[in-house]
């Protein structure tokens, strides 16, 4: 009797160790990363007005967390999306701090390092980018391997025709190991410009309906712009849909780690690529069934080199060395937490479009707190959004561009005039950061504190400029695109009749 009871032990534990295994595998989260090229906190769980309509987004929103408060540490897209995938702030990646230029190949991504932890990992659209991550060594894009194996008619010139949702569905989870969980990428390339003109207001959007910036004029042609612009994100959230849908069908739903977000704000002037409110507050929306106790709006500031770390805690696999990010995995398990006292975030950058002498940046960084934004302009004397001559190249061009370039008022001064050393911007009451406080008596004390802060944190974030490191290599870094490579040159070459 002792003999046959040992002999079921000995065999049974194996085979439930076994089973415990397999029960691990398959109860691994999925995770599943949606990125937006160039759009802004434009949704009906952000507000927004009827003119833009986002269902998908704020289905996501209504059945996990809202962000209010989610940061890119530098607007474009490039550096943004380097971030993203080191779990870094874009002055501790060398040249991945640059737009359009080489991959820094001594950092490591999440992705690759959730495929050699036995994840599933790809993407399809656009990953990391614009820039040339070969160069590095790299077979693969840093956001994982491409599925772009299908292509769709597109409804309006300028949208793409990659079929995202069936590249996820059919190219990607069709070739899934059995028992596998998966790390995807769906990078699109929406709403980023050119638009078809007027797409916006010949699909029934009312011009009538936008609700228009401050620091614009109230304009058609701006409210057209931001229709055509509306147009391309619901184009965008309409393939989310399917991929949700699809996952609920396979009752995958519930244990994939849903991330909704952007790289930055909308890509209007003023906007896109610059350090105000609109262009590094990016929107942000999770799901996670019901690892998520209940539906709510969070306050606590993230970041997006958050997502890595966050990513390989979900997966249990230890946080990377160079990530500074942190994991806020455990803010979405919550209830109903507090959100830390005294929040603060970094932004900044270096060379994005180019279009000055010598293919110079304009140097910026920030620090943003609950109330506060604090501006250090490190080139006052500089044109911040590139140079008259060459057209202001750090603005996508676009009918509100022209528009603001035909008339040198307060719009054109806002969005491409010269900026002051320091710029402080009181939040919550001036989100559209119109208002400079720097020179008014009454903030003299906070804005010595921030300036005094903002040296602190960025020298132990390791920031060159902060600590007084050279920086003539920032402008040596290659730009990839060769075609822009000689922007000023060309301008000088062509300004003189010979």
């Amino acid at each position: 009797m002792k003999l046959s009871y040992l002999f079921i032990v000995f065999f049974a534990i194996p085979f439930a160790l076994c089973a415990q295994a397999k029960d691990n595998q398959t109860k691994r989260n999925n995770i599943l990363f949606i990125i937006a090229d160039d759009w802004g906190k434009h949704a009906k769980s952000y507000g927004t007005g009827g003119w833009i309509n986002m269902p998908t987004f704020d289905r996501v929103a209504s059945e996990g967390i809202l962000f209010n408060n989610c940061f890119t540490s530098n607007p474009k897209c490039a550096p943004c999306r380097a971030s993203i995938t080191t779990g870094r702030n874009t002055w501790q990646l060398k040249e991945g701090i640059q737009h359009f230029g080489p991959w820094p190949k001594e950092f490591v991504t999440y992705p690759d390092i959730l495929e050699e932890n036995g994840y599933y990992v790809g993407y399809t659209g656009k990953g990391w980018g614009p820039g040339d991550y070969k160069s590095a060594g790299r077979k693969n894009n840093p956001a994982g391997k491409a599925y772009n194996k299908f292509k769709t008619t597109a409804p309006a010139k300028y949208i793409h025709t990659n079929d995202y949702s069936r590249n996820f569905i059919e190219h990607f989870m069709k070739n899934r190991p059995k028992g596998k969980p998966f790390c995807f990428w769906i990078g699109f390339f929406e709403p980023h410009r050119p638009y078809e003109d007027g797409v916006g207001e010949r699909s029934g959007k009312s011009l009538k309906s936008v609700e228009v910036p401050k620091y614009y004029p109230n304009h058609d042609i701006v409210r057209g712009d931001m229709l055509d612009y509306a147009y391309e994100a619901e184009y965008m959230d309409s393939h989310v849909k399917k991929v949700l849908d699809y996952l609920k069908d396979i009752g995958e739903l519930d244990n994939t780690l849903i991330v909704y977000t952007s790289d930055h704000g909308m890509p209007f002037p003023r906007v896109k690529g610059q350090i105000y409110e609109h262009g590094y507050n990016v929107p942000l929306a999770i799901r996670w069934g019901k690892n998520i106790p209940k539906p709510r709006t969070e306050n606590t500031f993230v970041n997006v080199r958050d997502f890595a770390p966050t990513f390989l805690e979900l997966a249990g696999v230890e946080k990377h060395p160079q990530m500074t990010g942190k994991s806020f995995l455990s803010l979405l398990k919550e209830e109903n937490p507090e959100s830390p006292s005294d929040q603060f975030m970094l932004v900044g950058k270096e060379r994005h479009d180019l279009g000055r002498p010598n293919n110079a940046g304009y140097p910026v960084c920030a620090i943003r707190t609950e109330k506060f934004l604090l501006v250090h302009n490190y080139e006052p004397e500089s044109w911040p959004v590139g140079t008259p001559e060459t057209s202001f190249r750090n603005c996508d061009n676009g009918p509100t561009k022209t528009l603001l370039l035909s008339n040198f008022d307060k719009y054109y001064n806002w969005s491409f005039g010269k900026r002051p050393e320091y710029q402080l911007f009181d939040i919550e009451n001036d989100p559209e950061c119109l208002d400079n406080l720097i020179s008014n008596p009454k903030y003299a004390n906070i804005a010595d504190e921030l300036k005094k802060r903002l040296q602190n944190e960025l020298e132990k974030d390791g920031d060159f400029r902060a600590l007084g490191r050279d920086t003539s290599w920032l402008n040596k870094v290659p730009w990839t695109a060769a075609k822009e490579a000689g922007t000023w040159q060309k301008w000088l070459d062509n300004s003189v009749n010979k």
